[in-house]
């Protein structure tokens, strides 16, 4: 268990990780996962209970806002996990000099075939191939390897220690959100070292596509812990079965309970009093000791998106399209095939970030103006757009003013009911905007977004932030909606569910694709 003053995060929680067991840890943000990680790795103390670890246990860990810092150059610091390897390179050449000196000593013979061999099975004649090729894997490029740590960025610097751990191979990995600064080859990359990874890994993450490649197990924080066998996708139905058979039971006992009240009142003082008096004992004790509590389910977002119009069957259409900035001297970022998207279909925008991806969906929307080519527009769109970093938001104004701005024809209790359905609850309307997290700030745009009726949805980034309850009510939000989307996402979870079609942006060819 873990307190912080009266208050518990959580208690009661047993749970053990086999040697080879691959685990997804969810729940909702705030709920203490990241807090509970801490103290299974013996960074945080318990408040109560104990953490039993096997004798010799090597674990390694990446944090979620981790930075590696480090004076060395990017290989250099790579080279430090094979410190042990390294110094036994050095004595392999001490006895090979040794040993052309002297080519009759046996013992020089002797030492140098057992080291061979122990250089030979820990892998001494491949670990620089291990560095290039999970560096590579990782996103960095050759160019790379030379820079030193303390010049890479914070995302770069994150791999490097991601790198540093893969290399270490503990016997427990665990990654606190290992995707936040990876793009999706890198992505795919980690899903398929994982799945060979012999040792343990237990895994924080918001990615649902990703927990759904590499986990065998999930845990659900609640606060309190449940198990589910299986990925995420498999977690998902046995969480609505069990959810279901726990609602069941609970409604059956509360109609038992009812039933023997009944017969209680009516025969208490009657002809069957003493059956009456022992079913009163047996339902005091059954209240007692085995009363069901109802099951709750996750608070999550509960709205639907309605397209104030219905718009022309032509949404889109693109003639031989150019996109960039004319004030660069690079020029266009890319050329664009000629594009058509219909009402009711969702397109999705993929590739890797700083490929220009928000540059064509700006240009879409016309606050950009293509470097060449047309851009046709459907009749009777009303467009609506998700901006990644929320610039449509004001950070001086409370969850309040920013609906009543959108809809000032709502009164202030319909303001506060609709805040309810986005999971703001209480005093929550109150709070300026400044105040909100990343998830928080998502939910709220998203509250503005489908308040103005659009009937083309652009969504930049729309599950950043957000945790997985919020993302999987989303999908479903999305997929009710009767209009048509175009969709930025490094989500393929979401892709999946809502694509239509595929556009996906190829900086070195500068070209998009279909």
């Amino acid at each position: 268990s873990k307190s912080f003053g009266p208050n518990d995060l959580f208690a009661g929680l047993s749970l053990s990780i086999p040697p080879r067991a691959h685990i997804g840890l969810v729940g909702p943000n705030g709920v203490g996962k990241t807090t509970l990680v801490r103290i299974l790795l013996g960074l945080e103390e318990a408040t109560g209970g104990e953490v039993r670890r096997s004798r010799g246990l090597r674990m390694g860990y990446l944090p979620q806002e981790a930075a590696l810092d480090s004076a060395r150059t990017l290989w250099e610091e790579c080279l430090t996990v094979f410190d042990g390897l390294r110094g036994q390179q050095v004595e392999l050449r001490r006895l090979e000099a040794a040993m052309a000196g002297d080519p009759e000593n046996e013992a020089l013979l002797k030492s140098y075939g057992k080291l061979q061999n122990d250089f030979e099975r820990e892998g001494g004649y491949t670990f620089e191939t291990r560095i290039r090729q999970t560096l590579a894997g990782l996103g960095f490029a050759h160019e790379d390897l030379r820079r030193p740590v303390e010049q890479l960025s914070g995302g770069q610097r994150t791999r490097a220690l991601l790198a540093k751990l893969l290399l270490s191979e503990p016997d427990l990995l665990v990654l606190d959100e290992p995707t936040n600064h990876l793009d999706i080859a890198a992505v795919e990359w980690l899903e398929n070292y994982l799945r060979e990874w012999k040792g343990g890994v237990l895994i924080v993450s918001h990615d649902r596509y990703f927990l759904d490649q590499v986990t065998e197990a999930i845990w659900e924080m609640t606060p309190a812990l449940e198990e589910y066998r299986g990925n995420y996708s498999a977690y998902l139905r046995q969480r609505e079965e069990r959810y279901a058979r726990r609602l069941e039971e609970y409604q059956a006992q509360v109609a038992f309970i009812e039933k023997e009240e009944d017969y209680i009142r009516r025969n208490i003082a009657g002809q069957n009093t003493r059956q009456a008096q022992g079913r009163r004992k047996r339902l005091e004790r059954l209240l007692e000791e085995a009363r069901l509590t109802p099951p709750l389910q996750a608070r999550s977002l509960h709205l639907r998106l309605e397209p104030a119009a219905r718009s022309g069957d032509l949404v889109l259409r693109t003639y031989g399209l150019s996109v960039g900035y004319a004030d660069e001297p690079s020029g266009a970022l890319f050329s664009v095939p000629d594009l058509t998207l219909t009402r009711g279909e969702c397109a999705a925008i993929i590739g890797p970030n700083g490929a220009g991806k928000t540059t064509l969906l700006k240009t879409l929307l016309g606050q950009l103006p293509p470097l060449a080519g047309q851009l046709e527009l459907g009749a009777s769109l009303q467009i609506g757009y998700f901006a990644q970093a929320h610039e449509g938001l004001h950070s001086d104004q409370t969850l309040m003013e920013a609906i009543e701005a959108i809809a000032p024809h709502l009164r202030p209790g319909e303001v506060r009911d609709y805040l309810a359905k986005f999971m703001f609850t209480g005093d929550d309307a109150f709070k300026p905007v400044s105040a909100l997290s990343g998830g928080e700030r998502g939910r709220l745009a998203l509250a503005c977004l489908a308040l103005q009726g659009a009937n083309l949805l652009l969504l930049d980034e729309p599950t950043n932030h957000l945790d997985l309850a919020a993302q999987e009510a989303l999908q479903s939000i999305l997929a009710g909606f009767g209009g048509t989307i175009l969709l930025v996402s490094h989500d393929r979870y979401l892709i999946d569910a809502l694509a239509t079609q595929v556009w996906e942006v190829l900086p070195d060819a500068g070209t998009l694709c279909l």
